[in-house]
């Protein structure tokens, strides 16, 4: 008889469970038992799951494999933000970062192992793409950034953005497979509205969040509001353009109702005068945004780019705000240890 592939114990339901249990003569809560092992309180191994006898522990660990992320390296900032280099079961390291602040305890999670996009002035880009993060991998992230948050502060994570390593479109499936474990009550329980997905502008997906009705937050990476300055900086924007992403974002809102995001970085002498304001303040007025994020540039190694003066910022935010943009400057967290917006790229801790 051919020997069946052992399969990750994490892809089954409940039923699946069940089923399985049944087939070995076992009672039907034993599945229950396992379920909140490998979600509710996520163990990294069968034999961690102590209210099961050791016979069916063994069982388990013939039938099924259970390949969690493991901490591979933590480094702590003098904010208090701490990243995390996480390993894969097949040896592949992704980060992770813990971010607090006085109101709240956010995670940014990574949704592939580099990325495919190559935006010119984020670290992630320079590496290859890997491969796309599994459903259950993303949310080993969330639960080990949740214990560490509980560890250091007390307190549960409040916030989750899709803002680490990689396009969550472009892995669009398992992205909405993690979120729904995470906000699932036999999972974290979290609410929806406090989980934002970060996309640099994957039209055709955008539109599809609409159609599946999701109830997450959505950010566009945007940080050029032409098309000339975009293409420049993110290669996506060739199939892409600003045009099909504000009738993509259009759609989205029409379906959802979801609040909308623009993120916008500042380059020094490239995206940050008062005519790129205009530009912007264009922009914001076709799509429901609710908010501009102002984000302080982190400078790269391999990037030519640099931030503005703080004046230059001040003035570019002022003409927003005078022009009745809500809009609020989000300053860097974790920038001594390359953990702040756009430098993941899995650097060996010093």
């Amino acid at each position: 008889m051919q020997k069946t592939k052992v399969r990750n114990i994490r892809t089954l339901t409940l039923r699946d469970i069940e089923e399985y249990f049944e087939a070995l003569g076992e009672k039907k809560f034993r599945a229950k038992q396992v379920y909140e092992w490998l979600w509710l309180k996520p163990v990294q191994s069968f034999d961690a799951m102590t209210n099961l006898s050791k016979e069916l522990r063994n069982k388990l660990k013939e039938n099924f494999t259970l390949p969690g992320l493991v901490i591979d390296a933590t480094q702590y900032s003098s904010d208090g933000t701490v990243k995390s280099r996480f390993r894969t079961h097949d040896g592949h390291l992704v980060e992770g970062v813990l971010i607090p602040t006085e109101s709240r305890y956010t995670a940014c999670v990574s949704s592939q192992i580099g990325c495919s996009l190559s935006c010119k002035f984020c670290a992630t880009g320079y590496m290859d793409r890997k491969r796309n993060l599994d459903f259950d991998e993303i949310y080993d992230e969330v639960v080990l950034i949740n214990q560490q948050c509980e560890k250091i502060h007390g307190k549960k994570l409040t916030n989750i953005v899709f803002m680490g390593m990689g396009e969550p479109l472009l892995n669009y499936k398992n992205v909405l497979k993690s979120i729904e474990r995470i906000t699932s009550p036999e999972g974290m329980g979290m609410s929806p509205r406090r989980i934002t997905v970060s996309t640099a502008g994957v039209a055709k997906q955008i539109k599809q969040l609409g159609d599946d009705k999701v109830k997450f937050k959505l950010a566009l990476s945007l940080h050029a509001a032409n098309d000339m300055k975009r293409h420049e900086i993110m290669p996506i924007n060739d199939s892409n353009n600003i045009k099909s992403l504000v009738e993509a974002l259009n759609y989205f809102y029409k379906q959802t109702k979801n609040e909308i995001t623009f993120e916008y970085i500042l380059f020094k002498n490239f995206n940050d005068s008062l005519k790129d304001a205009d530009e912007l303040i264009k922009l914001y007025r076709q799509v429901p945004v609710d908010l501009i994020n102002i984000i302080e540039y982190n400078p790269i190694d391999f990037a030519k780019f640099e931030k503005p003066e703080e004046d230059k910022v001040e003035a570019f935010i002022k003409y927003l705000e005078k022009q009745r943009v809500n809009a609020r400057l989000r300053r860097s967290r974790g920038k001594d240890i390359d953990a702040a917006c756009g430098q993941l790229a899995n650097k060996d801790s010093h």
